[in-house]
């Protein structure tokens, strides 16, 4: 132990923060960052073993899979807390106690992944000490201040997690509340935070910045500030989201096809829209964040950029297409499933918009996995004149794919706003103006995306990605944000047609809701691959060389077959976790019933995360029938 204090003495000196932290935050450090410290020490000793390995399985592909897991669990855990947060600011502003019982219920979700989050996280530090102890020690060097500070921000987190939680009930008045919303706030801060601490040292792997001279802060800041460390910082964040949303939906889409009750199918057919809702509403940015990624990537090292769109990696970007191409079909298909069963009546009135979206997103997706260069046999590329299929070749190359994604988040953007705006009249006496503005609006976008992506093919590459693509993602952003503020100014006063009724989606609709977060996991596995072997036989790209025998990317079918196992680990071990969470339920359901488990006539069973206040309140008005929704319910 006093070695340990002597170290963190001699560590805080050689960072001169120890002053700025105060005597307090060192303190709360030791108990974190003494385990950090013994392993900087013994990776030293030990300067000649550069790899160590496991026969017959093999460090790098045990790393894979545990830092697979710890990442998609990181995403989820760093996702939740977002829309949990602001599903409970609009309960507490809006006075609408069913938006903080679901954000209530996204938490408990949160707090169940926590320790198992962590625990992979450690793992993988000790899996990565033990088998590349050259490499951490490396990195240990450079990034040293940084882990104090996820160190203290880990430490804040779960102290604040831990109130955030445990004080749900108890701080659900008054002040109190306000207390409690004040804690969500700082809970997505410090989540924050301690994703973009990690991020740092995974990008730095991949676009380093290394200075030789000044002090530790200075090398290590550096280090940190590197050309895609925003960039990564930016485009995880929004896929934290969507992962976050689109588990959420899945859960909430196997509660409902469980749900024996009719309380059961509304609460969970709730739940997974507005699952389904959040995973959309970060799918629509999400491609934007990756072209912003790609485009630095580019500018840091045109070859790493090259092996990625160009290279054995470019194939991966079929796979992609198809994975995303699916998502946004099983998105939309659950918001036309919505529109034509929970409003009755209007199944014939929106069958033929419905028709036109699906075609164009049948297009855009055939286009979008169009290769450039085909896989051919030597008779076969004879035949074709090539490798380039002489039709559909002109698909093969970014300004059509350019131009595909772009109409696929504008039509997907239609369904939603569709959507929001079905069962509703408009009343103002500018809507009819209104409506025609948002069409044309719409329309003229559409042909812009399409007009600039069939320009791109004759313009040089420089021009067509620093101007085209760029214009393409303005338009799109620029249609989002003016029609999502004009339909919400417009439904304002707009008088309900149709009451929207909820817990009457066919079984069809929950298995859409797990397919879309099977897909998100697919494509979140598949990318970390690409981007890690962006990097080929580097450790750190240009700087420190793999030297092991593993220094070559996987082929991709091997990847794809690891993509498999590691998107099926999850599934099992987020099953594992939400079975666990949901155990306290079936107590809970069964306390409200007589000791044989029945339940007694017109009681409604405890909802999953409900407080007793909530239940209590609820159970004083049981409703017999599937209530209809409001327009706050979308």
């Amino acid at each position: 132990m006093t070695c340990h204090l002597d170290t963190l003495a001699q560590a805080v000196r050689r960072i001169g923060a120890g002053r700025l932290l105060g005597a307090v935050a060192v303190l709360l450090a030791i108990g974190l960052a003494t385990p950090l410290l013994t392993f900087a020490e013994e990776a030293g000793a030990p300067a000649q073993t550069a790899y160590r390995d496991i026969p017959g399985i093999g460090s790098r592909n045990i790393v894979w899979i545990i830092a697979q897991l710890h990442l998609l669990l990181a995403g989820f855990v760093l996702g939740v807390p977002i829309f949990a947060w602001v599903c409970e600011v609009v309960g507490w502003k809006g006075g609408d106690k069913r938006y903080d019982k679901l954000a209530k219920e996204f938490t408990k979700l949160l707090t169940s992944s926590y320790a198992t989050t962590a625990l992979f996280g450690g793992i993988l530090l000790f899996m990565l000490i033990a088998f590349y102890p050259k490499l951490m020690m490396y990195l240990t060097d450079i990034f040293f201040p940084s882990f104090i500070v996820y160190c203290l921000l880990f430490l804040l987190e779960t102290a604040t997690l831990y109130l955030y939680w445990y004080g749900w009930d108890a701080m659900s008045e008054g002040g109190a509340k306000t207390f409690h919303v004040f804690l969500g706030f700082l809970l997505n801060v410090f989540a924050f935070f301690i994703m973009v601490v990690p991020n740092s040292w995974a990008t730095f792997q991949a676009s380093p910045v290394v200075i030789a001279e000044g002090s530790d802060l200075a090398r290590a800041w550096a280090a940190t500030w590197n050309p895609t460390w925003w960039p990564v910082n930016i485009h995880r964040l929004i896929a934290n989201v969507v992962l976050g949303g689109y588990m959420c939906g899945a859960y909430a889409g196997i509660r409902y096809l469980s749900a024996k009750t009719t309380e059961e199918r509304f609460h969970y057919d709730w739940m997974g829209y507005v699952g389904n809702f959040i995973g959309v509403f970060g799918l629509l940015p999400l491609p934007f964040a990756g072209y912003w990624l790609m485009r630095e990537i580019y500018q840091y090292n045109q070859q790493m950029g090259i092996t990625l769109m160009g290279g054995f990696l470019s194939w991966l970007f079929i796979l992609q297409a198809m994975l995303i191409g699916v998502l946004f079909l099983g998105s939309n298909y659950y918001f036309w499933l919505g529109i034509t069963h929970r409003i009755p009546g209007s199944e014939m009135q929106y069958r033929k918009p419905i028709l036109a979206m699906l075609v164009v997103l049948l297009l855009s997706l055939g286009v979008w996995m169009t290769p450039h260069s085909l896989v051919a046999s030597l008779e076969e590329a004879r035949k074709m004149g090539g490798t380039h299929h002489p039709l559909l070749g002109v698909f093969g190359v970014m300004s059509a794919k350019m131009t595909v994604a772009n109409l696929m988040i504008l039509v997907t953007f239609m369904s939603f706003i569709m959507y929001w705006r079905a069962g509703k009249q408009e009343t103002a006496t500018w809507a009819k103006f209104a409506k025609a503005i948002m069409n044309a609006v719409l329309f003229i976008a559409g042909i812009a995306v399409i007009i600039l992506g069939v320009w791109g093919y004759f313009v040089p590459a420089i021009v067509r990605i620093n101007y085209f693509s760029t214009s393409q993602v303005l338009i799109v952003l620029f249609v989002m944000l003016t029609i999502t503020p004009l339909t919400a100014l417009l439904l304002k006063s707009a008088r309900t047609t149709t009451e929207m009724v909820w817990g009457i989606m066919p079984p069809r609709a929950g298995y859409a809701l797990v397919l879309n977060a099977v897909m998100v996991i697919l494509l979140m596995t598949l990318m970390g691959y690409a981007r890690s072997s962006s990097r080929v036989h580097w450790h750190v790209y240009g700087v420190v060389r793999d030297s092991s025998e593993y220094a070559f990317s996987p082929a991709l079918g091997y990847a794809a077959a690891f993509m498999a196992l590691n998107t099926f680990l999850f599934c099992l071990l987020v099953s594992f976790i939400f079975w666990v969470a949901t155990m306290g339920d079936k107590g809970k359901s069964k306390g409200y019933d007589d000791p044989k488990g029945k339940l007694a006539p017109g009681a409604i069973p405890a909802m999953a995360g409900g407080s007793p206040a909530l239940e209590t309140m609820e159970t004083a008005a049981p409703p017999s029938t599937p209530r209809a929704g409001r327009e706050s319910d979308l």
